[in-house]
């Protein structure tokens, strides 16, 4: 990453603190061991402005960069989890027409006037492209607001640059290729139309005078990750920086582990780390195991938590515990045949 992260840490205040045995998918960006080759592949989004996609095999990593890219530059930080009901426009904006509906026969009876974008719900990348134009729900900069919208994400970003966001779209191939297809042009131009209030949505200028901001990368940097369920769109794949996700190797597991417990509180002993290197001794076993029996390999997310079973456990291989453990979590029961242990 570039220099500018260097001493982020320190600024936010944030490092440590925290058990890492408390909250196994906490996804606050804290620790993340990013490999040369995908530091590039963020560099090279930011430099052209485009999305970064991610491939790779659940528990690789993929969703938990994002938060971490946002942390290190102190940027805003937002994120939407796709599911198969994902609407098209729900990125963006949803309305709420049933309420509106309801509000307007009332309004209509008493001769009041009616305000559209009392119903609007601004969506992510709006929050990262415009916020205060999100605050004001998409109404003109003069007009009076009583119901502004709060950001969603606003103990995390409080602190954090105006100018500068990260969202993460998580696994996006779950979507209806509608979903993407959406996207191309906001994603494209950062710029969109809210039908129901007639308002163009585009980047808002920037808070900090101009000599300060970078003009060697973008101030937004889209995420979205895949586990390959769909093809994703062609048109959308041509319009993304892509990154696959290797499968951490042994050495790189290690290093993860440590890593984490060196973000946690209490000093990492040596047996820490002879720990950490016989647990991920074991998942190399199992993934060879599992190759030949072609089932799905354990993932980096199953040996951080057959590690955190075992230093919270106090579980050492060769233990009657240790075997158990293996099954349970580095392996699912119905996965595989024969002994992994």
């Amino acid at each position: 990453m570039t220099q500018e992260q260097t001493g982020a840490r320190e600024r936010s205040g944030e490092r440590g603190g925290a058990d890492w045995l408390d909250t196994p998918d906490r996804g606050d960006g804290r620790v993340y061991v990013i490999a040369p080759e995908l530091d590039f592949a963020v560099r090279v989004a930011l430099a052209t402005g485009r999305p970064l996609l991610l491939r790779g095999r659940p528990g690789s990593g993929k969703s938990s960069l994002a938060p971490y890219i946002a942390r290190e530059l102190g940027w805003r930080y937002y994120e939407h989890v796709v599911t198969y009901r994902t609407q098209p426009r729900e990125l963006l904006w949803s309305f709420d027409s049933v309420r509106r509906l309801g509000d307007a026969q009332v309004a209509t009876r008493r001769g009041d006037a009616h305000d559209d974008a009392a119903y609007v719900q601004p969506g992510v990348l709006w929050w990262a492209l415009a916020p205060e134009s999100a605050r004001r729900r998409g109404r003109p900069d003069d007009a009076e607001i009583t119901d502004p919208c709060p950001d969603p994400f606003v103990k995390v970003n409080s602190d954090r640059s105006r100018d500068h966001a990260v969202v993460l779209i998580d696994e996006i191939d779950k979507a209806d290729p509608d979903v993407p297809n959406s996207l191309l042009v906001p994603l494209g131009s950062h710029r969109f139309r809210v039908a129901e209030i007639g308002r163009d949505i585009e980047t808002e200028q920037p808070v900090l005078p101009a000599d300060t901001q970078s003009t060697a990368r973008a101030r937004h940097l889209v995420v979205l990750t895949t586990n390959e369920e769909r093809e994703l769109p062609q048109a959308l794949l041509r319009r993304c920086v892509v990154h696959t996700l290797p499968e951490h190797d042994q050495r790189m597991l290690v290093r993860i582990a440590k890593e984490h417990m060196e973000d946690g509180p209490g000093e990492v002993t040596e047996a820490d780390v002879e720990l950490a290197e016989a647990v991920a001794e074991k998942l190399m076993e199992v993934r060879d195991q599992a190759g030949k029996q072609d089932v799905r390999r354990p993932s980096t997310a199953e040996y951080m938590d057959a590690l955190r079973a075992c230093r919270a456990l106090g579980i050492r291989p060769g233990d009657d515990e240790w075997r158990l453990l293996t099954r349970n979590v580095l392996i699912k029961p119905q996965q595989m045949t024969g002994d992994p242990a």
